[in-house]
């Protein structure tokens, strides 16, 4: 099967919320990617930005996959880094190279960027283990630690 890969921008507002929805249904969360959208002058700021990258896949006019990515400028050096915010695709289309297209496109725009690197994190819970095999031939796997920081949760002075 052929899929269409697309660096959406700023007049893409159809398939960028089509991404959206794509991302609920592949990730069976449909409340977060489609219950409070943001507006069109939002999307078309992010996706008309020099940070923000939305690649989809489409068969047809269907949108069956994506990455939702972000380039980091570096501080310590003159440098970027592009992190894979998020990637999905539909199970319908999964384990027909999508995600590998995906990818495949990211690494030509991070080579066109002069990014040095690009990474992304998995869950190591069983639902991720199929992501985490295509990371893995497709990069060098890291043992990290995540933390998410609530910005409104006080902090308890330490001793």
């Amino acid at each position: 099967m052929a899929v269409e890969i697309r660096q959406l921008n700023a007049d893409e507002l159809v398939l960028m919320r089509g991404m959206l929805a794509m991302f609920g249904q592949a990730f069976e969360d449909l409340p977060t990617y489609t219950a409070r959208q943001p507006n069109a002058e939002y999307l078309q700021q992010l996706l008309a930005g020099d940070y923000f990258i939305a690649l989809c896949a489409l068969d047809d006019d269907q949108v069956v996959g994506g990455i939702a990515a972000y380039e980091l400028r570096k501080f310590e050096q003159e440098r970027s880094e592009i992190y894979i915010y998020d990637l999905a695709v539909l199970s319908s289309h999964r384990r027909q190279g999508v995600a590998t297209a995906l990818i495949e496109e990211l690494k030509r725009i991070a080579i066109r960027r002069g990014v040095y690197v690009i990474f992304v994190q998995a869950d190591t819970d069983e639902d991720d283990l199929p992501a985490i095999a295509l990371y893995e031939k497709l990069g060098i796997r890291e043992e990290v630690l995540h933390f998410d920081i609530s910005p409104a949760a006080k902090v308890e002075p330490g001793p």
